[in-house]
């Protein structure tokens, strides 16, 4: 039995991420400041699992004596760090929020994880860090050039993290995920973000009666004309989580893994499949492109499969959505349903 501290676990991801964990036999302490994240998830998540101890504690990641207090008190052995800000568009107006919250926060975490003795670090990372693609699918060796702010943070804190396993003996796997989407097939936990900027939930808002969707670009280098993205189901992201926490507990070495599915789909072709899994049609207008959007992106998930045994179990598209769609009818309002 142990215990691990996962920041931002009231979060989309990180909260489907607690799920898995509790699932796995293990307790959780979830450490979120819960500005985009929601208590309701953790106390649905702990009626879930009775037999699990599964607690908040509200803090910001930056106060590295409070995340000290929070791994020392639990008895800690791990850290899934998905505290974080997220959207590329933002990013680039905004980046010096990105690097103190990204690279700041997880630079906290770590030095939190050094005083507490803690050694084992599964960090949430981003396709973003590769920028635009020189051939896809993108594997791990592909260069990384990031071309916006979200991306780069990212790549800073990866790129600290050899010099902090050689300073603190801190092992790592840095996780790159591409699109994250969906919603747990349980219903326990989904998305809720606001404002929400994710193109299947805005869809299904906009199946739902909702203002129009925007598509953000038409002129694109691809066969529609709309960005080609790489959607992986956040309950497979969860699962990809747990493998690489075993990796750590059984003595691996530290490393980095694509978390894909290995197909991209468009902009229009998501559209579709919401109309085609709801049985409504989907208002959109287009828009102009957004800043810091490459064209394809989509991730190879070999080294994945063969060094974690992860294999994506939710990837079709319509299956993403449908795990959305249900979410959504059942909870139209998010967590304040």
């Amino acid at each position: 039995m142990s215990t691990v501290l996962v920041t931002g676990g009231a979060g989309y991801v990180g909260s489907h991420a607690v799920k898995a964990l509790a699932a796995s036999g293990k307790d959780v302490v979830v450490y979120d400041d819960l500005s985009a994240g929601h208590a309701e998830a953790v106390d649905r998540l702990a009626g879930a699992f009775p037999s699990r101890k599964i607690s908040l504690v509200r803090g910001d990641i930056l106060d590295t004596p409070r995340v000290i207090e929070a791994l020392k008190s639990s008895g800690a052995s791990a850290v899934m760090h998905f505290a974080a800000r997220l959207l590329v568009a933002e990013s680039v107006r905004q980046p010096l929020q990105y690097y103190r919250a990204n690279v700041g926060g997880a630079l906290s975490v770590l030095e939190a994880m050094a005083a507490a003795g803690v050694r084992h670090f599964v960090f949430s990372s981003t396709c973003a860090t590769f920028g635009e693609p020189m051939a896809v699918p993108i594997d791990e060796t592909h260069p990384q050039r990031p071309i916006n702010a979200y991306g780069e943070t990212k790549l800073a804190v990866e790129r600290a993290l050899p010099h902090v396993e050689r300073a603190f003996g801190i092992r790592s796997v840095a996780l790159r995920y591409f699109n994250a989407a969906g919603a747990d097939p349980d219903g326990l936990v989904g998305e809720d973000h606001q404002p929400e900027e994710h193109l299947i939930p805005n869809a299904i808002a906009a199946a739902q009666g909702g203002k129009p969707l925007t598509l953000f670009g038409d002129d694109y280098d691809t066969p529609d004309g709309t960005c080609i993205r790489d959607y992986i189901h956040v309950a497979d992201l969860a699962d990809a989580h747990i493998a690489s926490l075993q990796r750590l507990e059984a003595g691996g070495a530290s490393a980095n893994f694509n978390l894909g599915t290995g197909t991209g789909m468009s902009v229009r072709q998501v559209v579709e499949s919401v109309a085609r899994v709801t049985g409504r049609p989907v208002p959109h207008t287009m828009g102009p492109r957004r800043p810091g959007d490459p064209a394809r992106l989509v991730g190879a998930n070999g080294r994945a499969r063969q060094e974690l045994s992860w294999t994506p179990k939710l990837g079709e598209l319509d299956t993403i959505v449908q795990t959305a769609w249900r979410w959504h009818e059942r909870m139209p309002r998010g967590y304040s349903s």
